[in-house]
């Protein structure tokens, strides 16, 4: 193992801050708690009564009975709620450790000022926002959830909680019982919001456990890209992170959700992601996964009327202690529908990474396609897996799917050794290359930052 790529990752992502904490809500987890944390917020009452109606189904559901080992997640002593600071209007008045945190990450004042869309949380509460005016013109709504809640309940109530609702997991009903930040936005019908939305999500307590809740509805003929980005210090005690977002896509729509994750070996990453497409509308999630001691994720597209389309692309890079379980789901409900699942797992030394997809055709679905390519790439003794599910109820339907192996081809890393590179930049290359697909379909900014965490995790493993 190389450590300085470890310490120059801990330097760049890992590092911690001092505890900023004006109000907290730690474990076990009661339904008084639930009520506190509802209080403090100022929910309105609606939200109130959800949050008790998700404690109730997080209290009877059972844990998950498939995937990676959860016996480290303690819900007796996990901090719920922590609230850092006061939203702040301007960057200059964010408090001077949070800023100097989210400018280790690259996220600068400067980079504050250029950016259309931003929001940042930082554990429990979004703690800074901005949006160029012109997106109020184009009747555009960015915002935290907790205020679209107050400011908008009529958009939010109709949605929330209906495309994943609080019994569909444990890990859905305990955040719909303490969920707090993440981002709700509106996009009205035919407009295209020229540049993507971004929010980036920071962990900084140990024991910590962070709820975000995302809802984003796009009206008919609209478009927008959202992007997320994720970091924790590394701690010795499990942090989780839970979050569920729920996904709207409206008639001839297109929607692009892009996910880049970088937490740190001690998190559990337990997540919900849905959405629903509706007649024409394209959905496509962008899903990068990297850190994490453990990852359950599979976001699912429900196509549920006539030309729905539906697209994930994944990657994931597991490094040693890690387990990756991640994939995707298509769920075709209409005629002529299609979906495309493409699936790259990276796995190094002791890393478990798996691929769990599921495509689902029901009766009367006809002429749908559905694509799945789930290709994995193995460095030292790692192990790989591939689980596939594929249900067709629908005679017409036309399904593809192909599964692929290996190690990295040693001729072409020869080939490149003998040019002059030095080995661990070869290899790094060559994973760079085999994840083509998912870089892609990144911005430029975001396409140089998985650069620099392949080479981070591939550090010590050439």
């Amino acid at each position: 193992m190389d450590f300085e790529f470890l310490k120059e990752r801990e330097r760049r992502y890992w590092f911690k801050s001092k505890e900023r904490s004006e109000f907290q809500v730690k474990g076990p987890l009661t339904k008084d708690k639930v009520l506190k944390i509802s209080k403090f917020k100022g929910d309105p009452d609606w939200v109130a009564k959800s949050r008790i109606k998700g404690f109730d189904f997080f209290k009877k559901l059972k844990m998950p009975k498939f995937g990676p080992d959860l016996s480290g997640v303690d819900f007796e002593d996990l901090i719920y709620y922590s609230k850092p600071s006061d939203k702040a209007r301007k960057w200059e008045d964010v408090p001077e450790d949070i800023k100097t945190t989210f400018e280790k990450l690259g996220i600068s004042g400067v980079e504050m000022k250029m950016l259309s869309g931003v929001g940042l949380q930082y554990d429990s509460e979004v703690i800074f926002e901005k949006a160029k005016k012109g997106l109020d013109k184009l009747g555009v709504i960015y915002m935290s959830m907790d205020e679209a809640v107050k400011k908008h309940p009529e958009l939010v109530r109709k949605y929330m909680g209906k495309i994943v609702p609080p019994t569909d997991n444990k890990f859905a009903a305990l955040n719909n019982a303490v969920w707090s930040g993440g981002t709700f936005i509106y996009v009205p019908k035919n407009v295209k919001v020229p540049f993507p939305l971004h929010t980036y999500f920071r962990i900084n307590l140990e024991g910590f456990g962070q709820f975000e809740r995302t809802l984003i509805i796009v009206e008919e003929g609209a478009e927008v890209t959202y992007v997320e980005g994720c970091t924790a210090p590394l701690y010795n005690k499990s942090t989780i992170h839970s979050a569920v977002v729920e996904l709207v896509a409206l008639p001839n729509s297109k929607l692009k959700y892009i996910t880049l994750q970088n937490w740190s070996n001690n998190v559990y990453n337990l997540v919900t992601k849905r959405a629903f497409a509706y007649s024409g509308a394209f959905v496509q999630w962008i899903d990068g996964n990297f850190g994490s001691k453990v990852t359950m994720k599979y976001p699912a597209i429900c196509l549920l009327e006539p030309n729905a389309r539906g697209e994930v692309v994944s990657i994931a890079l597991v490094s040693d202690g890690q387990n990756i379980d991640s994939g995707a789901r298509m769920i075709h409900r209409a005629p002529h529908t299609h979906s495309n699942m493409i699936s790259k797992t990276v796995s190094l030394g002791t890393g478990i990474a798996t691929f769990r997809g599921t495509v689902r055709i029901y009766s009367g679905a006809k002429f749908s396609k559905a694509n799945t390519e789930c290709d994995s790439l193995l460095i030292g003794d790692s192990v790989a897996n591939a689980i596939p599910k594929i249900e067709v109820m629908e005679d017409t339907a036309s399904l593809n799917h192909e599964a692929r192996m290996g190690n990295v081809d040693k001729e072409k890393l020869l080939y490149l050794m003998s040019r002059g590179i030095d080995e661990k930049t070869a290899m790094s290359m060559l994973v760079f290359g085999f994840v083509r697909d998912f870089v892609n379909e990144l911005p430029l900014e975001y396409a140089l930052e998985l650069q620099r965490l392949i080479e981070f995790d591939m550090g010590g493993h050439s």
